[in-house]
Parts: C-alpha cells; structure tokens; sequence
C-alpha cells in the first residue's frame, strides 16, 4: 500500500498538483492543507479543493505557453528568458482565451475528454524524482484522499474541462525535459521552464513522445486506446495557432454586451494596424481578369 501511494504522490508531484495545492491552500506539512484527514471518507472537501487548485494549474501551464508563444514584458516570459519590450500574449488576455476557446470550441467528444483525464491520472509513471522539501513532509493520507478525490473526478458524469487534460500532458511533458521544474516560481510545471527547455517539452507532444503515449494508452479503456498519439499531435499544432489566433484578435478589449471595444487591441499595437487610416489592401480592385464578370458552365 505504501509502495502504491508513493507512485501516487509521484504522479501527484509531477503534474503539478501536488505543488499547486500547497501554493493555494497554504505551507507544506500536516497543517499546511485542510484538515481532509479528520473527515477520511468525506471526499466532497478534497474534491472542491481540488477543482479550484485544478483551475488555478491550467491557468497558469497557458500563461507558461502564451508567454512562450507571444513573449512579452511579463513575469512568465522573463522566466523563460525570452522577453520583448512591446506587450505581448499575456496582455492580450490570451490566457483567458486559450481556456474558453479549448473548452468550448476544440473538436473532441465529451466522452473521450474524461477517458483521457482519468488515463492522465493513471499513467504517466516514468522514473522517481526526488520529492521537493516543501511537499515531502505532506501526510500520505492526504495523497491517498487526493488520489481518490481524482478517480472520482475524473469519473463522474460531468464533462472535465479539456483545457485541464491539455496542461497537465504539458506539465508532464515540462518535468521529463526537467526534473527540477517540480517546485519553484508559479503554480505549473511549465511555465518554470527556460525558452529552449519549453522547445523541448512542446516537441514531445507534437511528436507524440512513445513513452507519453504508451503511458497514457495503457490506462485508456476500449475504444479509445491506441487514439492519443493523434489527439497529440492535433493539440501540439493547435495549441501555437490558439495563442497567435488570441492575441491578435480584438478578445482582450471586447465587450460582449456592448459589442464594443473598450479599448486598442494589443494585436492591432502589434501589427500596426490602424483602422481609421490608409489599411494596405483597400481600395485596390482594379477589376476583373481580362474583363470577365461572370462563369458559365
């Protein structure tokens, strides 16, 4: 039991959420999280707990990938040491973007979203890292709570966000390329990592790395196995496309009630676009080739 819960908490550490959690809900240690131990078989505070440190983990992989797409000014692409002076993704809002536009608009039936949530919860165990100081001195009765409170999760008949499935592959991928991301500045893996180190990290989903794939696979129940290598090789490209898409579109200023802008897009700063003035492209129609107007069959 011991041995199991000790792969569990590996699981736990390197995707990410083990270290999320004691970032949201306070220091490592017996007192550290929530009492969840006093109530053992009450899973309904480990669940609701989690839900939120879940949220608050892809929030901050997408921050990581926007900043590594679109760098910046901001903390993310300082971290990564790639910066530029002019705003970049982060304050396009592009974050925000990434989540709605995954979750909401990514082609991926809604059955397959939790076999592969629940694969990532079952599989991914590659070789023992070293837990950091900061979460080694978590009780296992927490991890096993928190491991319980995933199958649950990841299980029952609501629809887990894809944007979450999507993060944790990344930050999976971020401790594998290095080990050393599992603790430090932000919540996620990911977004700890240097620019070339996230190089790396991203071409093992787009390639569909063999062990990532066969990790995942081995836990995926039937129809679905053998099926993730080509969901990551779709989200390795559409992941780039999402943050340009986002950052250069008018999301982060548009107000949805209004139908108005509610200021200038850092896209339109980007890209020089100005709307009220001389736009390369308008007003040069200069008619139809070799006179034709029309197509007859």
């Amino acid at each position: 039991m011991a041995d199991s819960l000790l792969t569990r908490r590996d699981f736990l550490v390197k995707s990410g959420i083990l270290g999320a959690l004691v970032a949201v809900y306070g220091a490592a240690g017996p007192g550290g999280i929530p009492a969840w131990a006093q109530t053992p078989d009450d899973l309904a505070p480990v669940i609701a707990a989690l839900r939120t440190t879940l949220q608050e983990l892809a929030r901050d992989t997408y921050s990581g990938l926007v900043a590594f797409v679109v760098p910046g000014p901001d903390p993310y692409s300082v971290a990564q040491g790639v910066t530029t002076p002019k705003p970049g993704g982060i304050a396009a809002r592009n974050v925000d973007f990434m989540v709605a536009a995954i979750d909401d608009f990514v082609p991926l039936p809604d059955r397959n979203t939790n076999a592969y949530g629940f694969a990532l919860s079952e599989g991914l165990r590659t070789a023992p890292i070293p837990i950091p100081a900061e979460l080694a001195g978590i009780p296992l009765m927490v991890t096993e709570q928190l491991d319980e409170a995933i199958r649950a999760y990841t299980e029952n008949d609501q629809v887990l966000p894809l944007s979450l499935v999507f993060a944790l592959a990344m930050n999976q991928a971020a401790v594998a390329v290095n080990p050393l991301a599992v603790s430090g500045a932000f919540l996620s893996p990911f977004a700890r990592l240097t620019y070339d180190e996230k190089l790396q990290a991203m071409a093992m989903i787009e390639g569909a790395n063999a062990d990532l794939v066969a990790t995942i696979d081995g836990a995926l129940p039937e129809p679905e196995t053998e099926s993730i290598s080509g969901i990551l090789r779709f989200v390795g490209g559409a992941l780039y496309e999402f943050v340009a898409f986002g950052t250069f579109s008018e999301y982060g200023v548009f107000d949805p009630a209004t139908r108005k802008l509610t200021g200038r897009p850092v896209g339109w700063a980007m890209s020089g676009y100005q709307p009220n003035g001389p736009v390369e492209g308008w007003d040069e129609f200069k008619g139809y080739f070799q006179g034709r107007k029309q197509v007859s069959g």
